[in-house]
C-alpha cells in the first residue's frame, strides 16, 4: 500500500511540474490529461517493448483502490476545504438559487440521463436494465467541485457567479450521492416485499442521507466554532479542523448519513464565521493550510483518474455507447439547469450567459469515476465504466479547456447565448 502511494504521488508531481513548467494548463485539467497520456504510454510499453509493466500498473491502482481512496479518504477533505474558501455570506444570499439548482438540477438529470443511457445502450446492442441506466444518472449527474473550483480561482468571474457555479457544484455532489444510493438499494432488492414499499423506503432512506448529513454538519460546525473560539494557536485550530473533517466523514459513515453534505455544511459554518472565531494571523495559516491541501489533493485524485482511465479494457460498442452519451449528458446538464433557472433567474437577476455557463462548466471527475468503480459486478459494470470515463475525460480535455472565453464574457457582463 504504501508503496503504490509513494508510486502514484511520484507520478503525480512529476505530471504536476510538467504542466506547470512547460503547459501551463489549468491544473486539473493538465495533470488530468497528463495522466491519461500516461496511461496510454504504460498500455504501448506493457504491449511493444517491457511486458508487465501495464500489469504492474493496473495491480498498484486495485491496491489504492480508487473508490476508497476518494469517497472514503479525501472527498471529505476536498469538500470541507471548498466550502471553506467561499464567502459563505454571499452563499446565504444566493440559497435558493444555489438549492434549486443542487436538488432539482441533479434530479432532473439524473432522470434524463438515466432514459437516454437506457435508450442508447439498447440501440448499440448492450443490455443494461432501467436501473443500472438511472445509476448511470446519478453518478454522472453531479459536477465535480474539485474541478469547478480550481478552474475559478483562475477566472476572474463575478462573486455572484463564482459563488453560484461553485455553491451548486459542492450540494449537488452530496445530493448526487444520495442518489445513487437510493438507486443502489432499489436496484439490490432494498429489502422490500414489493414496489410500494421499496419506493417508501427509498424516500426515507433519502430523507435519512440527506437531512441526516446536513444536520450532523450542524452539529460539527457549532463543535468546531466553540473550539477554536476558545484557544489561539494556529496549529492547534489546524488540528481540530483537521479532526473535525475526518472523525466527522467517518461518523457520518458509521451512522450511514450523507458525508458529503455533512462537509459541505460543516465547512461553510465555519467560513462564514471565521473572522470571528480566529485572529486575523491564526487565520492566514488555517486557510493557507487548508488551501495547500485543497490543491495538493486536487493534483493527486486527477493524475489518479487520467493513470486509471486508460488501464481498463473496453469493446467497440462500449465506446460507441459512450461517445454517444457525452451529448445525452450536456444535453440533460442543459435542460436540468435551465429549467430550474426559469424560477429563479428574474428573482436573482441572473445575466443571459448564465445558463451556458454552469452548463459547459459541469465538469465531472473523480466522485464520478469512484463511484461507478464502486459498484457491484454485473453484467453491464463495464457498459458504465467505459461511458463514465469517457464522459468524464471530455468534461476535463474539451470542458476544461475551452470554458475560458466564456468565463471571460460572464466577466464582462456581455451576453453568451
Amino acid at each position: 500500500m504504501l508503496t503504490a502511494f509513494a508510486v502514484l504521488l511520484s507520478v503525480t508531481a512529476a505530471l504536476a511540474y510538467l504542466n506547470e513548467r512547460f503547459f501551463h494548463f489549468p491544473t486539473t485539467v493538465g495533470v488530468a490529461l497528463s495522466g491519461a497520456i500516461a496511461g496510454v504510454l504504460l498500455v504501448l510499453v506493457d504491449a511493444l517493448a517491457l511486458p508487465g509493466v501495464g500489469h504492474y500498473a493496473r495491480l498498484m491502482l486495485k491496491t489504492l483502490n480508487f473508490t476508497d481512496f476518494v469517497l472514503n479518504g479525501i472527498l471529505s477533505l476536498l469538500l470541507f476545504a471548498g466550502a471553506l474558501s467561499l464567502d459563505a455570506a454571499q452563499m446565504l444570499r444566493q440559497r435558493v438559487t444555489i438549492l434549486t439548482l443542487a436538488v432539482f438540477g441533479t434530479l432532473i438529470s439524473t432522470v434524463l440521463v438515466g432514459l437516454g443511457a437506457y435508450l442508447v445502450f439498447g440501440a448499440v446492442g448492450l443490455a443494461v436494465p432501467l436501473i443500472g441506466a438511472l445509476l448511470f444518472g446519478a453518478l454522472i449527474s453531479p459536477t465535480d467541485p474539485v474541478a469547478v473550483l480550481d478552474l475559478l480561482k483562475r477566472a476572474k468571474v463575478p462573486p455572484r457567479i463564482e459563488t453560484l457555479i461553485a455553491g451548486e457544484s459542492l450540494f449537488n455532489d452530496g445530493v448526487g450521492v444520495v442518489v445513487f444510493l437510493v438507486l443502489a438499494e432499489l436496484a439490490a432488492g432494498g429489502g422490500g416485499h414489493g414496489v410500494g414499499s421499496d419506493a417508501l423506503g427509498a424516500l426515507a432512506l433519502f430523507a435519512r442521507e440527506a437531512l441526516g448529513g446536513v444536520l450532523l454538519g450542524g452539529v460539527l460546525g457549532l463543535l468546531g466554532l466553540y473550539l477554536t473560539r476558545t484557544i489561539v494557536n494556529a496549529a492547534v485550530e489546524v488540528l481540530l479542523t483537521l479532526a473535525l473533517v475526518i472523525g466527522g466523514y467517518v461518523l457520518a459513515l458509521s451512522l450511514h448519513v450523507s458525508g458529503p453534505l455533512a462537509m459541505v455544511v460543516f465547512g461553510l459554518i465555519i467560513s462564514a464565521n471565521k473572522d470571528r472565531i480566529f485572529t486575523e494571523d491564526t487565520r492566514e495559516q488555517v486557510m493557507n493550510f487548508w488551501e495547500t491541501v485543497d490543491q495538493v489533493l486536487n493534483i493527486l485524485l486527477f493524475a489518479f483518474i487520467g493513470l486509471d482511465v486508460l488501464l481498463n479494457p473496453s469493446s467497440g460498442p462500449q465506446f460507441v455507447a459512450g461517445a454517444i452519451l457525452i451529448a445525452v449528458a450536456l444535453a440533460a446538464r442543459y435542460i436540468s439547469v435551465a429549467l430550474p433557472f426559469l424560477l429563479v433567474r428574474r428573482r436573482d437577476s441572473y445575466g443571459p450567459y448564465t445558463v451556458r455557463l454552469l452548463t459547459w462548466g459541469g465538469l465531472r471527475g473523480g466522485i464520478a469515476i469512484s463511484l461507478v468503480l464502486g459498484l457491484p459486478p454485473s453484467s453491464y459494470r463495464v457498459d458504465l465504466i467505459t461511458a463514465t470515463y469517457l464522459i468524464v475525460l471530455f468534461t476535463i480535455a474539451v470542458q476544461g479547456l475551452t470554458i475560458m472565453p466564456l468565463v471571460n464574457k460572464a466577466a464582462q457582463g456581455s451576453p453568451a447565448d
